[in-house]
């Protein structure tokens, strides 16, 4: 059982001072994993003395150990990239190692065929619903948000990226309304500003699709509907393959449901590119 399911199933037999905690961390995984206790106990308003007192009452050592649960619960590993590079240096000669990559990603691509092939279309069908979709994703998610927004907008113009560039994060988050929707990707270590992006949308009254590893991550604790994809690699860095692929899929349905109207769409937004000089017009083919 992960820490946050024991947490909520004694949650009633707690102190109220010990609820107050529980409530936070419940709400909060992601900080207790990224913040420090002081930082936790100033924003939950209880004492570092209470929080160890919480700790040892869910059974753990004392606030570190919960800390760690906790991670565990989000599918953090305690190995590190510099400790996960250490196993490539002097692999650059070994024919097998590019192999080993194909061979992952073709079982990331299976399994996140698996766990989200049935969510896909629940999410298009919240994401159709909204008047307007926004979507984030940071740093190594970055080109999750941004293949869809492309994409997407080819046959919908009401698709706005959210990536913060030259510090206006908070100016695009204005422009979540009630009623729209957010896709936001993120994986272990989840991304302070994707967590921040969430509940901005959440406090907006966004409908939230979280593209994710875990479905105890903060942002799919936050969703409506989760898209879950895995990320397992064997360099030293996770892989975003498969988060792309069903990013993709997601907005092949999303075609798909529109209907004969974004034929014309579509037709449209490719013969712009060519006009503008966006993309190469194909040479013409010379008579013999």
């Amino acid at each position: 059982m992960g820490a946050k399911e024991q947490i909520r199933q004694r949650f009633n037999e707690l102190s109220p001072a010990l609820q107050q905690v529980a409530r936070y961390v419940l709400d909060h995984p992601n900080e207790v994993v990224t913040g420090s206790m002081r930082n936790v106990g100033t924003r939950s308003q209880s004492t570092p003395a209470t929080l160890v007192r919480f700790a040892q009452h869910m059974g753990f050592e004392g606030w570190p150990q919960l800390k760690e649960a906790f991670a565990a619960d989000m599918g953090l590993g305690s190995e590190t990239y510099g400790g996960r590079a250490k196993q490539l240096v002097g692999r650059a000669s070994d024919q097998t190692l590019t192999g080993e990559m194909f061979e992952v990603q073709r079982r990331n691509l299976e399994a996140t065929h698996q766990q989200s092939g049935q969510a896909l279309q629940k999410a298009c069908a919240l994401i159709e619903k909204a008047p307007a979709v926004h979507a984030a994703g940071f740093r190594a998610c970055f080109p999750i948000a941004f293949s869809f927004v492309y994409v997407y907008r080819l046959f919908r113009s009401s698709v706005h990226l959210v990536d913060g560039q030259g510090g206006s994060l908070e100016m695009q988050q204005r422009a979540f309304a009630k009623g729209d929707a957010l896709v936001v990707a993120s994986f272990a270590p989840y991304s302070r500003e994707a967590l921040q992006v969430t509940q901005a949308a959440k406090a907006a009254g966004c409908r939230i699709v979280a593209i994710t590893d875990s479905e105890a991550s903060p942002l799919s604790l936050l969703a409506d509907e989760t898209l879950l994809f895995t990320i397992h690699s064997p360099s030293f860095f996770p892989s975003v393959a498969a988060g792309v692929a069903v990013t993709e899929a997601l907005v092949e349905l999303l075609a798909s449901r529109a209907g004969k109207p974004v034929i014309r769409r579509i037709d449209q937004a490719e013969a712009q590119l060519f006009e503008s000089g966006a993309y190469l017009t194909a040479p013409a083919v010379r008579g013999g």
